[in-house]
Order: C-alpha cells, then sequence, then structure tokens
C-alpha cells in the first residue's frame, strides 16, 4: 500500500475491482478462520465454499477443468482475505507474503501451478506489488469435503 495514502485503501480497491469480500466461511472442524502472530495473519486452507456451499466438486483433471479450477482457486483467495478482513480489517495489510494452494488431482493431472494462478492473480489484481508473494501448488489425492482446491495465505499487516 502506498504510504501516503489514507486508510482504506483496500476498500476502494476492491469497490474498484467490482469485488466484494464474501462472509467468512465458519470452520469445518477445530480451528479459526485466522490467526495473527506479531505483523503475520497466518490463515486457514479455504475452501471454494460461495454462500455455504462448495461451488465445485471432485478431483481437477476429472470432474473439474484446470479453468474452472482456477476460478474456484479465485474463490478460495477471496474467502482467506475475508479471514484476514475479519480478523484485523482489510485495509491493515502491508504485503501477501506467501500463497499456498492444495490441488485435488486426478491420476496425471500436472497442472497445479496453472489452477493456482486463480489465486495469485486475484491477489495481484487487489494489491499490486504488494501481492506480489512466494508460493507453493501441491497436487493431492483428496480434500475435506471432496473439494477441488483449497487456498491458505500468509500476509503481513500494520502494527
Amino acid at each position: 500500500m502506498p504510504e501516503t495514502e489514507t486508510a482504506g485503501y483496500w476498500t476502494r480497491k476492491l469497490d474498484q475491482l467490482g469485488l466484494e469480500l464474501p462472509t467468512v466461511v465458519p470452520p469445518v472442524a477445530n480451528y479459526v478462520p485466522a490467526v495473527r502472530t506479531g505483523a503475520f495473519v497466518y490463515t486457514s486452507g479455504q475452501l471454494p465454499m460461495v454462500d455455504g456451499a462448495l461451488a465445485a466438486t471432485g478431483k481437477v483433471g476429472a470432474e473439474v477443468t484446470a479453468e474452472q479450477a482456477a476460478e474456484l482457486a479465485r474463490t478460495c483467495a477471496l474467502n482467506a482475505l475475508a479471514a484476514v478482513d475479519g480478523l484485523v480489517g482489510i485495509d491493515s495489510v502491508v504485503k501477501v507474503v506467501k500463497v499456498v494452494g492444495f490441488v485435488a488431482s486426478a491420476p496425471g493431472f500436472s497442472g497445479q501451478p496453472g489452477v493456482l494462478n486463480g489465486a495469485s492473480d486475484v491477489l495481484g489484481e487487489i494489491f499490486g506489488d504488494a501481492g506480489v508473494h512466494a508460493r507453493s501448488a501441491v497436487g493431492v489425492s483428496e480434500l475435506p469435503l471432496n473439494a477441488p482446491v483449497e487456498v491458505e495465505l500468509v500476509v503481513e499487516v500494520e502494527g
């Protein structure tokens, strides 16, 4: 975030992009959506939940195309940002540090980096240079609730 900007910079950026952060997805087990320690917020893995339900289920490369999965990863990233917003407020974000993504992959599917571009791209749209991050894209055999993708974030925040 440019230092000369006033409070509300990322909120205004979301508005300019026509994006609205969803309601924080309630945990499906014994954890919290996000935790702050020092200058960092770590989110729990976020599934592609929309209005309380998974937007899609199945394996990428079988029931879900790579293109569909990239859109789902975008949804996961917005859900993770909602968790950050619910804990410390989106306008306190200084930088996206790390994105970790898991892709439930059909045998032979190796396009995990392209799927996770859906999350990386939306973070870049919102945060610009402050959205450039390190990333891991991991193929797995199963994800909770038969989700095709899961994304977690580490962000640096003010104060």
